[in-house]
């Protein structure tokens, strides 16, 4: 007897056409999404849904004042500046619905008709507060300072007749359905916020607009001189899409994501519309909090720190933007975001980690072992290590998916990469080259290090899709998907890893370097966060203590300005005779050849230089050194443990290129 698939329903809010998309919808879809390709990848029939909400009376406004008909302004914003920011986000939904589209339209009209014909639609007239930012009435007691929070403009009151939904019917089975079911709205205390209002009256719900007032809508099946009001339509997308497509078996299983501005409407009113309809709940609601700016302070363009995530993708790339807002977010608090904090994060985790991993591993295929993956020799400790946390890492991963840790998963998986860096640091290949006799310990430390990369890269591939393979094709994996399951050791010895360019380049330098520049306030919620996986070999995690560095003087831009830096390709090395410290170097820079003495012998043999490329000061002063005029100087690095590397790149830049 096989075993059933396990099923995954995924949805966003659709949002409402009233202008461009904003860094939350970014963040929404970027959220949803990843959710969607962690559950794919670990092998659920998933269907992911998206879309735009498209009728109501703000948009029937806006579009008079734009010169447009109603139908012109939603296909421009929903086409054109919606749906293609997300395609730039790589977004994979399996479905993007509009409300305007006859699909939907047929049928809202007979679930509306079911509820009518059983009673629990009634006409009746209403005088109340009605807020056209949320197109609904409203309370006093929702309303902070006269506004309903996220409105512009007070209600108004107003005084008409309309179609009511009796939703207070259902309420003590809402009730008690959250309390048996804790997991139902998450994180918790949106659950509680619910709670406390199912524990007063809430009303019932009006359904309705009059046609002449509001003709941007769908037609009440019994009544054609009312359409239907906004939530009773926007809400049934969420089964209008999959009976379209055959699927509403999936439904159960949905898991609604939405903004904690939608909470009630979706936590409240969609449950009862549910019921009274005969249809089965969702499974879970989860929601989110908000993007702050950097300063913690709600964004606005009267402020003048709103994010164009349009100008955010051009300048960074989907891959860092969807990394870092899935990296630097809670759902249970409101994040702070914006450049500053991306670039960090770009440069410590996917540039400084992943991609100098990436660079210096093929580097050293290309270099010890002609380009080809060798097999992997005898296994040590170090290396069982990282095979078995390889293999647990998915199980773990999918875990705190599903409990909606996305953040923790993230930086799970980065701690893997962290320890291959650390385990390279240790292996030192490139001492084990020099020795013909470590030509086993030196494969397999290759060995462990490229398929590492790839197992790296399925764990982060659901936040970094198009880098993720980019990544395997540098492997030479270049077309290859793989599931996120524990498995080790699928990529075959003999394959030919690529030349490519630098996976992650870093941001510009020109960050803030102020005491708060890039730092996140303090998160507006006390939930504890749970700590970061342990790393695979435990010991090699804790960071000895460095002692704080000297700072020195510091200079201007027109002092660096002064210095010449290129790239330079070493032709010729070899000893400088009675001088144990010191190469001689012949290096190529453009048409012109040029000798350069530099004090790295005890690091290097001349052989294993022959061909690389390095950074050289050009516009040094020459100077001899045992008799030998030095022409620059080449540039070096080094470690506490004082092991030494020679400053690169890791694209294949020609000699003479100048570095800035």
């Amino acid at each position: 007897m096989t075993e059933e698939k396990r099923t995954f329903y995924v949805t966003t809010a659709i949002d409402y056409l009233t202008g461009p998309p904003h860094i939350g919808h970014v963040f929404e879809k970027v959220l949803t999404d990843a959710l969607a390709r962690y559950h794919r990848a670990a092998g659920y029939d998933t269907y992911f849904l998206t879309g735009t909400d498209e009728h109501g009376e703000r948009i029937l406004k806006l579009a008079r004042e734009a010169g447009m008909t109603p139908q012109a302004f939603a296909d421009e914003l929903s086409n054109n500046a919606f749906r293609k920011t997300y395609d730039t986000l790589n977004v994979s939904y399996d479905d993007f619905i509009r409300t305007t589209q006859e699909r939907h339209k047929r049928y809202v009209q007979e679930v509306l008709q079911r509820v009518y014909d059983t009673g629990d639609i009634y006409y009746a007239e209403y005088e109340g507060l009605y807020s056209l930012g949320a197109e609904r009435f409203v309370t006093e007691k929702e309303l902070v300072n006269g506004v309903l929070p996220g409105d512009k403009e007070p209600p108004e009151l107003r005084r008409e007749a309309n179609y009511f939904f009796r939703m207070e019917k259902y309420q003590a089975w809402l009730l008690e359905h959250l309390q048996q079911n804790p997991q139902f709205i998450q994180p918790s205390g949106y659950r509680n916020e619910v709670l406390e209002m199912l524990r007063e009256p809430i009303g019932d719900l009006s359904i309705s607009r009059p046609r002449a007032r509001v003709p941007w809508g769908i037609e009440l099946p019994w009544d054609p001189e009312h359409v239907t009001y906004v939530w009773f339509d926007a809400l049934l997308n969420y089964v209008s899409a999959l009976e379209d497509v055959g699927r509403t078996d999936l439904f159960p299983k949905a898991w609604h994501v939405i903004g904690k501005d939608i909470l009630k409407p979706h936590a409240v009113f969609w449950p009862t519309m549910l019921r009274a309809a005969g249809l089965p709940l969702y499974e879970k609601l989860v929601v989110h909090a908000h993007i702050l700016a950097e300063d913690g302070r709600k964004m606005g363009k009267s402020l003048g720190n709103a994010i164009d995530p349009v100008k955010l993708l051009a300048d960074f790339g989907a891959d860092a933007v969807r990394y870092t807002l899935l990296r630097e977010t809670t759902l249970g608090s409101d994040s702070p975001y914006g450049e500053n904090i991306l670039k960090n994060r770009l440069e410590s985790d996917l540039a400084n980690d992943l991609g100098n991993l990436l660079s210096r591993t093929t580097s050293m295929v290309q270099k010890y072992r002609g380009g080809v993956v060798p097999a992997s020799g005898p296994q040590g400790l170090r290396e069982e290590g990282i095979i078995a946390r390889a293999q647990a890492l998915p199980a773990e991963i999918m875990g705190l998916v599903r409990e909606l840790r996305l953040s923790q998963a993230l930086e799970a998986s980065m701690e893997f990469v962290r320890d291959l860096n650390r385990y390279i640091a240790e292996s030192k290949p490139w001492d084990l080259a020099k020795k013909e006799e470590q030509a086993a310990q030196l494969d397999t430390v290759l060995y462990t290090a490229i398929e590492g990369l790839r197992v790296a890269s399925v764990l982060l591939e659901s936040a970094i899709p198009n880098k993720a393979v980019a990544l395997r094709e540098q492997l030479g994996l270049g077309g290859q998907n793989y599931p996120l399951q524990g498995a080790w050791g699928l990529t075959p010895a003999g394959t030919t890893v690529q030349s490519g360019p630098i996976l992650f380049p870093k941001a510009d330098a020109d960050l803030k370097k102020g005491e708060d520049a890039g730092k996140k306030p303090p998160a507006t919620s006390t939930a504890p966060t749970p700590g970061p996986a342990a790393p695979a070999n435990p010991a090699a995690a804790r960071t000895p203590e460095v002692a704080p560095q000297e700072t020195l003087p510091e200079i201007s831009i027109d002092d660096f300005a002064r210095l010449d830096l290129r790239i330079a390709q070493v032709i010729a090395a070899q000893a400088v005779e009675k001088a144990d410290k010191l190469l001689k170097l012949t290096v190529r820079l453009g048409d012109e050849e040029r000798t350069v003495v530099s004090g790295i012998r005890k690091w290097f043999a001349p052989e294993d230089l022959v061909g690389r490329k390095v950074v050289l000061v050009a516009n040094l002063k020459p100077v001899k050194l045992r008799g030998i005029l030095s022409q620059g100087m080449v540039l070096a690095a080094e470690d506490a443990e004082g092991n030494l590397d020679l400053v690169g790149t890791g694209m294949d830049l020609p000699s003479g290129t100048k570095v800035r």
